[in-house]
C-alpha cells in the first residue's frame, strides 16, 4: 500500500502541475475581442476581458480634450486623478486576474472590491466599470459617459476684510473671470446653472447674479470701489468647490494662469541610488510629486520601482518642462564632501535653440517659451529658503552643462541630498523625517515659484 499511495500522491503532483501550466499558457496566448466604446462622447475602441471592459490608458487621458482626467503609474499601482475624485488601482499583468471583480481598490481613500488595471502589450489598460463607480460617471456597456456639470450649490459669508463667495460643483470644470470697469464676470464652461439673483449680508458684494448663457454658468457681480478679488479652486475627494473672495485688500488683476495650475508640467528626476541603503532620491522624488499632484499640479517622474525612462523620453520631458530637478546622491571615490549641494546651470546649454532665444530680446511670448535664466535662481532661492526653515543646510554651486537639466528651457538644476560615504549623511539620509522635510521643501517652492511665474508673464513683468 505505500508504493501505491507515494504513486498517487506524485500522480496528483503531477497533474497540478501540468493544469497550472496550460493555465499560464492559455494566459500568455489568450485573445481579447475589441468593442467599440463611446467614451466621453468619442468614439475609440474597448478591450473585452472576460464580461469586463477596458480602455487604453491614452484614450481616457484625451477625454475632455485632455483636460479631465489625469492618470499617472505609480507602479505597482496607477493613480487617477479628476473630476474632484482620486482612484488608486493596483496594476496586475495577467489581464484574466486583474478583471476579477473581487480585487481591492482605492476610491477617494476607501477601498472597495473591485476590478484594477492591467497590462495588454505592454500597454496600460483600465477597467471601466471602476473608473465610472470612482468618478462617478454613467456607464453601461459600449458607453461611458462623463457626469454633466453643474452649479449645485451657492453660498455667501459676510467678512470684515472680505466677503467670500463660494460655488460647489458636480465636477471639475474649467472656468474663466474677466473684469469689465467695475463688473467681474465669471464664467463656468459647460455647466448648468439655475437662474437667480442673489443678496448678500456682506459690505463688498451686496448682491450678485447667477444666469446659464450659450451652455455655461455666469456669475455677474459688481466690485465696490477700491476693491479687487482672489479666486481659487478647492479639489477634495468626492467634492469641487470655487471660491471667491472680493475686498479692498485684494489686487484687481488675477492671472487666469495662476487659476489653472494644472498647465505647467513639473518634472521630477530621480537619479539612480547607485546600491545605498535606501533610495533617497527616489523616495523625496515620490514624496514631493504626491504632494504637487494632490494640490492639482502637473508631476511626471522620469523614474519608478519599475525603472527609468529611455534617454530620449527624459529629454523630451526636460524641454516640455517649466520646472526640471534632477535628485541625486553625491558619488566620487575619495571625496571628503557631505551636505545638500544645489548645482545651477551657467554658460551656454546643451540645448543651442535655448541659448539662442536668450539672445534675443525678451518679449512676453518668447519669456513664455524659453525663461531668461534667472528662473532657476528664483526657484533655487525658493528652495534653499525651506530648506533653512527646517533646520537643512545646502550650498548652490554653478555647474557647466548639466546635460538634462541643460535641456530645459526654465527652471532646471540637480540637486544633490548628501553623500552616502560621508558618516554624517549616512546617517541623515537613512532618516525618513529628512527625506520627508526635503520632498516638503521642493513641492512648496515649486508651487509657490510657479504661482508667481504666471503672475509675472500675464502680466508682462519679468
Amino acid at each position: 500500500m505505500k508504493p501505491f499511495a507515494l504513486f498517487r500522491h506524485s500522480n496528483r503532483r503531477w497533474r497540478a502541475g501540468l493544469l497550472a501550466a496550460l493555465l499560464l499558457l492559455g494566459a500568455a496566448g489568450a485573445q481579447y475581442t475589441s468593442s467599440a466604446l463611446k467614451l466621453g462622447g468619442q468614439t475609440t475602441q474597448a478591450s473585452v476581458i472576460g464580461a469586463a471592459e477596458y480602455v487604453l490608458q491614452s484614450a481616457l487621458e484625451a477625454v475632455g480634450g485632455g483636460n479631465v482626467l489625469r492618470v499617472s503609474r505609480e507602479d505597482p499601482n496607477v493613480r487617477i486623478m479628476g473630476l474632484g475624485h482620486t482612484l488608486l488601482l493596483p496594476i496586475d499583468e495577467l489581464p484574466e486576474r486583474a478583471a476579477l471583480a473581487t480585487n481591492t481598490v482605492q476610491l477617494d481613500g476607501v477601498q472597495v472590491q473591485g476590478r484594477i488595471a492591467t497590462l495588454i502589450n505592454g500597454e496600460l489598460y483600465l477597467p471601466l466599470d471602476t473608473l465610472a463607480r470612482g468618478l462617478g460617471a454613467d456607464y453601461k456597456t459600449g458607453n461611458f459617459a462623463l457626469p454633466a456639470p453643474a452649479l449645485t450649490n451657492v453660498a455667501s459669508r459676510a467678512g470684515q476684510d472680505a466677503d467670500r463667495i463660494v460655488l460647489d460643483l458636480s465636477r471639475d470644470v474649467p472656468y474663466s473671470a474677466a473684469l469689465s470697469g467695475d463688473t467681474l464676470t465669471l464664467t463656468l464652461r459647460g455647466t448648468a446653472a439655475t437662474p437667480r439673483s442673489y443678496v448678500t449680508r456682506g459690505a463688498f458684494v451686496p448682491k450678485f447674479a447667477v444666469n446659464p448663457g450659450s451652455g455655461n454658468a455666469v456669475i455677474r457681480l459688481p466690485l465696490g470701489a477700491g476693491s479687487g478679488y482672489r479666486l481659487f479652486k478647492v479639489v477634495r475627494p468626492g467634492s469641487v468647490r470655487l471660491v471667491l473672495d472680493v475686498g479692498p485688500n485684494l489686487p484687481r488683476s488675477v492671472s487666469v494662469l495662476s487659476e489653472s495650475p494644472r498647465a505647467p508640467l513639473i518634472v521630477l528626476d530621480p537619479a539612480p541610488s547607485g546600491g545605498s541603503k535606501v533610495d533617497v532620491p527616489l523616495e523625496v522624488a515620490r514624496a514631493a510629486a504626491a504632494r504637487l499632484s494632490q494640490a492639482g499640479w502637473q508631476v511626471k517622474l522620469t523614474r519608478t520601482a519599475a525603472g527609468r525612462l529611455p534617454i530620449a523620453e527624459r529629454e523630451r520631458l526636460a524641454r516640455q518642462s517649466q520646472v526640471f530637478v534632477t535628485l541625486s546622491l553625491g558619488r566620487f571615490p575619495g571625496a571628503k564632501r557631505s551636505g545638500i549641494t544645489l548645482y545651477q546651470p551657467s554658460g551656454e546649454q546643451n540645448a543651442r535653440i535655448i541659448n539662442a532665444y536668450r539672445e534675443a530680446d525678451q518679449e512676453p511670448l518668447v519669456r513664455a517659451a524659453v525663461g531668461n535664466g534667472g528662473e532657476t535662481k528664483r526657484l533655487s532661492e525658493l528652495l534653499l529658503g525651506e530648506l533653512g526653515t527646517r533646520g537643512l543646510k545646502a550650498v548652490t554651486v554653478p555647474m557647466p552643462r548639466l546635460y538634462l537639466p541643460g535641456e530645459a528651457p526654465h527652471a532646471a538644476f540637480e540637486l544633490e541630498l548628501g553623500w552616502p560615504q560621508s558618516q554624517a549623511d549616512e546617517a541623515a539620509l537613512l532618516e525618513p523625517q529628512r527625506s520627508d522635510q526635503v520632498s516638503e521643501a521642493l513641492a512648496l517652492s515649486v508651487a509657490t515659484f510657479l504661482r508667481a511665474r504666471a503672475a509675472n508673464l500675464s502680466g508682462g513683468g519679468t
